[in-house]
């Protein structure tokens, strides 16, 4: 790897997960899942968008991580034995220093590091078990463990070429026990600073006052000092958990049906909800944590309590797809009676909107994601597509994945699962054109995106029968044949083998 894209890469291991014996993967600005079904694709993806919703937390503002250092109390222990250490620490943010931070930043001292980490393992742990239960739709982590094994392991880690190793996070799934563990080089500590910045003079205002209140009632001094000190993981945050710390957004395979149903999903959900305490609970079905945040996000969109409404922008990334693809307009109609939106599609040239259920179903799978990239996704997100191809033409396929290789020129990162030859094959001309000479700078208008090697990882996901299961692989473009290596030739071949001994046994009944 090289250093140029160090810092968009985490890499991930998971073992005895799911349907997965191993995988190890290193999650790229463009990463892509291939392989036969019930090899675990979903599985990982969905395991991603946990990580992703666990260790940024819900909602784009990044100055509330979940996570269990920010959740638990700070002890009172720990501050009265690191008082003096922390008032310190907080001259050293003084105003008169802050030209140093502008071109050195402050270094985290260590006390304060293993103080966030010290004693949250258990309760990162069980939170971290919780919200893979929930995007799976699980009740028990028993479905969570590979069969015939007892615990599964997750291993993921922030690398910085600057740090001679990584930092390193281990879970570990059991049947009744969970664990979070993170393993912080001495290297990295020595890395790990405070630069200047709007956040910084916040944090700079509250040592201030933090400082002027030293001399004041224990208590106010010690809630000062929590206050103080929660702003400071939100500083180091980014750092530990690279990638994972962006928010992330799942577009499920079932989006074509949701899109054209979701308000009949939405009044069976709440006429069952309403009628909990009276009918048997097993009779509600429970829903995957992926499908009902799609859910959410899609109801919430041009309504008054929609959460991300305050950062929609200017920029639409979804009005190319439109005007490339669907040819016509994907719309919003709020609902007034019903309290959440329509989704309309008016085909260019019309003056009327046609509802999805009267679209193609190519309307229907695109749509979610125009409206995903005009109302929520924005830079500096992940987006996980399942099935990109799912009810396209492969012309369509091809210009979509294009599409979504823009995106990735545009600071969104996207990760795909997909069983289409078509879009493997785009993916890699996509790569194979950043080799051209001075591509990117030549006319813009009707140009082919290209990404370089390093922004896009390619993984096969293959059936293993001893340990039973699935491992996954990296698939490196073959600079002769221009593809990604997968097993599409020999169904191809098969095919064709069959093609000609059917027209041989035609020709020799027709000979006789």
């Amino acid at each position: 790897m090289n250093g140029q894209h160090m810092n968009n890469i985490s890499e991930l291991e998971a073992n005895n997960f799911g349907p997965i014996v191993n995988a190890k993967i290193g999650l790229r600005p463009l990463t892509v899942f291939v392989g036969p079904s019930n090899t675990g694709k979903s599985y990982l993806a969905i395991l991603i968008y946990a990580l992703h919703k666990c260790l940024h937390g819900e909602g784009f503002n990044p100055f509330q991580p979940r996570i269990g250092w920010y959740d638990r109390q700070i002890n009172e222990k720990e501050i009265n034995r690191s008082r003096e250490e922390i008032l310190n620490f907080c001259r050293d943010l003084s105003v008169e220093k802050k030209d140093s931070h502008l071109t050195e930043g402050i270094a985290v001292p260590e006390y304060l590091l293993n103080m966030f980490y010290d004693g949250h393992s258990d309760t990162q742990g069980s939170y971290f078990v919780n919200e893979v239960l929930r995007c799976f739709g699980l009740d028990s982590t028993k479905a969570l463990i590979r069969r015939g094994t007892r615990q599964s392991s997750i291993v993921f880690h922030r690398q910085e070429s600057k740090w001679p190793t990584p930092i390193k996070h281990h879970v570990k799934i059991g049947t009744s026990i969970s664990e979070f563990n993170t393993t912080i080089p001495e290297e990295a500590k020595k890395h790990i600073k405070l630069h200047d910045g709007k956040s910084l003079k916040y944090l700079e205002s509250i040592s201030k006052t933090l400082l002027n209140q030293a001399g004041l009632d224990k208590w106010e001094v010690n809630y000062g000092i929590e206050k103080f000190l929660t702003e400071i993981g939100v500083h180091i945050h980014p750092t530990f958990f690279g990638p994972f710390n962006l928010p992330a957004f799942y577009l499920p395979a079932s989006r074509t049906g949701v899109m054209q149903a979701h308000r009949v999903v939405v009044r069976a959900l709440i006429g069952k909800a309403s009628r909990a305490g009276i009918r048997s609970t097993a009779s509600i079905p429970i829903l995957s944590g992926v499908f009902t945040d799609f859910l959410e996000q899609l109801i919430g969109i041009n309504t008054s309590n929609y959460p991300y409404r305050s950062l929609r922008k200017k920029v639409d990334y979804g009005k190319e797809i439109e005007k490339d693809i669907l040819g016509g307009v994907i719309g919003v109609e709020e609902l007034e009676q019903m309290g959440y939106p329509n989704f309309t599609y008016m085909p260019v040239g019309w003056k009327d909107n046609l509802s999805l259920m009267q679209s193609s179903s190519m309307v229907s799978e695109l749509a979610p994601v125009v409206l995903y990239l005009r109302h929520i996704v924005k830079p500096g997100s992940v987006i996980i597509v399942e099935e990109p191809e799912s009810h396209l033409h492969p012309a369509m396929q091809v210009k979509f994945t294009r599409q979504l290789a823009k995106l990735v020129n545009k600071g969104i990162r996207v990760i795909i699962t997909t069983h289409s030859e078509w879009v493997l094959e785009e993916i890699a001309n996509i790569v194979r054109r950043s080799e051209i000479p001075n591509h990117k700078n030549k006319n813009k208008k009707g140009l082919k995106p290209s990404l370089t090697p390093n922004q896009v990882g390619a993984w096969l996901f293959k059936q293993k029968k001893r340990p039973k299961g699935s491992v996954v692989e990296e698939i490196i473009l073959d600079n002769e044949t221009g593809l990604f290596p997968t097993d599409y030739e020999r169904v191809s071949e098969d095919l064709y083998n069959e093609s000609v001994d059917i027209y041989n046994s035609i020709s020799n009944q027709l000979s006789e």
